[in-house]
């Protein structure tokens, strides 16, 4: 099973230093979070919290994931990096799929997209884009982003969809590996579109017996669309677990990469850098290692 570090919610000033301490403990993997804005008012409760409401501050930081994961990556050499999610339905395909392609190829094709649809009513309306058909208009991008970054370099391409056309045209530069696009959710679509589209799915902070329900679905739903002996990545969040048996556990339950924050596992300050990477050290020696 690899390890993946969250970056969320850090100054951006600090992500170097983290993304450096991160490869060097033995993480495989950074994960940046999207958020374009914080609307003062939001016309939706929040999914993932008991009282719908968001857990955190305004001015909390939230750094543009690909900025962030360009500038990581060009301070490390192996750590990979990807979105968890990227709100793809609030961008244009083309354009994301320009970007995608550039960051991949300058990291030495470590960059992955973990893509959802947003929660959030007033992202689309701020930035003009339609929340009613956000899942369609997902499922076209994500063909479209493989379409681009499908590992050939640069070659023309095409795309006639019920919302996005375009004919020939070719974005260069392009990787010479293809960059994995991951779909989170935990909806029956949202399964479907990652075991129809992805190349692997991205769970939100949830139970052991979720996640146990949800990879048992993935995998029919997977048999179902043809692509049972296709690789699939499981990147898991599990919530109440610790030590190295539970993590073994997970392994066995199908979980290939499991995110862990070691500074809320620990209980450390997670607004000190210092102790961020004291954190990081710890979680290297007592788990990363078990489990290697």
């Amino acid at each position: 099973m690899k390890w993946s570090l969250p970056a969320a919610m850090i100054d951006a000033r600090d992500l170097p230093e983290l993304a450096r301490a991160a490869e060097d403990a033995g993480f495989d993997s950074v994960a940046m979070p999207d958020s374009v804005f914080y609307p003062e008012h939001v016309s939706a409760d929040y999914p993932y919290s008991p009282d719908g409401k968001r857990m955190w501050a305004p001015e909390t930081p939230m750094p543009d994931p690909f900025i962030a994961m360009t500038a990581m990556a060009a301070v490390t050499e192996k750590i990979t990096f990807y979105t968890n999610v990227l709100k793809l339905p609030l961008r244009d395909p083309l354009l994301t799929a320009k970007q995608v392609s550039t960051m991949a190829v300058m990291s030495g094709n470590r960059i992955a997209v973990g893509v959802g649809l947003s929660w959030i009513p007033e992202e689309f309306t701020f930035t003009g884009t339609e929340m009613r058909t956000r899942g369609a208009r997902t499922n076209e991008a994500i063909e479209i982003l493989k379409a681009v970054c499908a590992g050939r370099g640069p070659e023309w391409v095409e795309y006639h969809g019920k919302h996005y056309h375009f004919d020939r045209l070719m974005i260069s530069p392009a990787p010479d590996r293809p960059v994995p696009v991951y779909v989170g959710g935990h909806s029956e679509a949202g399964l479907r579109r990652a075991a129809r589209l992805g190349d692997g799915w991205i769970s939100v902070n949830t139970s052991v017996d979720e996640l146990t329900a949800a990879i048992a679905r993935l995998t029919e739903l997977r048999a179902e669309y043809g692509r049972g002996n296709e690789p699939f990545v499981i990147n898991a969040s599990p919530t109440g677990i610790g030590g190295s048996d539970a993590y073994a556990a997970l392994a066995e339950a199908g979980v290939t990469e499991c995110r862990v924050s070691p500074w809320h596992l620990y209980g450390v300050d997670f607004t000190s850098a210092r102790d961020r990477l004291a954190a990081i050290r710890r979680f290297s020696d007592e788990v990363i290692g078990a489990n290697r």
